[in-house]
């Protein structure tokens, strides 16, 4: 029988339910479909809010697979179940549910993006909050949607709840949409979107790169990380392609309908060839490259855990997810001596601006520099 796992979860002095379970494709999907669902690269699990009664809405949620859920956790008086001292009181308030029209509405929003061609995380993401926003009307009780309605949301659900920058403008973008949608006219919002942070890319070393595939013993596991490293790859790239993307005579692999619907090429190294064909003859993938049981897709949320695992037994402790391998891919490029523009090309950048970043966290030209205290 399936388990699933409700356990305590800390962040930033506010209370979550993490929710754990064996990789399944069906289970993934049926966990991310509950309403306020997240995944957390830190924590590298699925969460949710926790508020009076949202383990008892777990558990009917999953019952209703037939699935065993277990949540002890909540039950035992660990140092992890306890309010931490000093407990940040954010307002996090428990929306009710979509009602059966709200619930069509949401589905009709969402053949609308689908239209409009934005990209299934985009539509999914636009979709999620404006349905948070929807039952947050619902728990207020708010018959015309106002701009009033959109600051109040922003304020109690926002940023009393200490959601992120990139949050904040998700929800703005999605809701806007979905006034288009309905052609509903409001006033102007006084919500500023809040600037991004300016932070730099995580990058590992050639060392660690080749420490990370060294100790990473499974073929399908190994040539994954390989391909993502070796190519610069998004996840999401490296998980739709196909056999027939890869052109061995070029050195060339063909990257479709990416971020932005843009299609472009990057470098096939030499070197991973191969391991690509002692991989494509054990396994002989049929429509996608990277193929997981029964023939369905591959997960990101398994290629999660095989770079975690990998991270393990390589003992390296700095934090590194999926797309720290396409971050180390450009900055050792640029370390290399390659041209900034052929970098922007190869990770399929729409502005030099984005790929600019590298020369912040290459060690190329800080390299040269003279240390003062080496005069002393």
């Amino acid at each position: 029988m399936i388990t699933i796992s409700l356990k305590p979860l800390w962040h930033k002095k506010t209370r979550y339910i993490a929710i754990e379970f064996q990789d399944n494709a069906e289970v993934t999907s049926y966990v991310k479909s509950y309403p306020n669902m997240k995944w957390s690269d830190t924590y590298k699990t699925f969460y949710t809010t926790f508020y009076k009664g949202a383990i008892s809405d777990l558990f009917n949620y999953f019952r209703q697979k037939k699935w065993y859920v277990n949540y002890s956790d909540f039950n035992t008086q660990t140092n992890e179940n306890k309010e931490p001292k000093n407990k940040h009181t954010s307002v996090i308030h428990k929306l009710p549910p979509l009602n059966d029209e709200q619930i069509t509405e949401m589905n009709k929003f969402k053949r609308w993006l689908e239209q409009k061609r934005f990209s299934t995380n985009t539509v999914d993401t636009y979709v999620e909050v404006t349905s948070l926003f929807i039952r947050y009307i619902n728990l207020k009780n708010i018959s015309d949607i106002s701009a009033r309605s959109i600051e109040q949301f922003n304020y109690d659900f926002i940023f009393k709840a200490n959601k992120s920058v990139s949050y904040q403008n998700q929800c703005i973008s999605g809701i806007k949409h979905y006034f288009n949608f309905k052609n509903i006219s409001v006033a102007p919002f006084e919500i500023k979107r809040p600037d991004k942070d300016k932070k730099l890319p995580n990058v590992l070393s050639k060392s660690e790169i080749k420490n990370i595939i060294d100790n990473t013993q499974n073929l399908k596991h190994k040539t994954l990380l390989s391909l993502v490293y070796s190519a610069g790859l998004r996840i999401g790239e490296a998980l739709l392609l196909k056999p027939n993307d890869i052109d061995y005579e070029r050195r060339l692999i063909h990257i479709k309908a990416a971020k932005g619907r843009k299609d472009r090429y990057t470098l096939l190294s030499s070197s991973i060839i191969p391991l690509l064909h002692t991989y494509i003859n054990h396994y002989n993938p049929k429509n996608l490259l990277f193929e997981g049981r029964n023939g369905e897709p591959y997960t990101q949320v398994s290629a999660r855990q095989v770079l975690k695992q990998a991270l393990h037994r390589a003992s390296i402790t700095k934090y590194a997810t999926l797309h720290t391998l396409r971050h180390s891919f450009a900055t050792h490029l640029l370390e290399s001596g390659t041209d900034i523009r052929y970098i922007q090309e190869l990770l399929g950048h729409n502005s030099p601006k984005t790929t600019m970043i590298y020369t912040h966290v290459s060690s190329t030209n800080l390299i040269d520099i003279k240390n003062p205290f080496d005069t002393l």
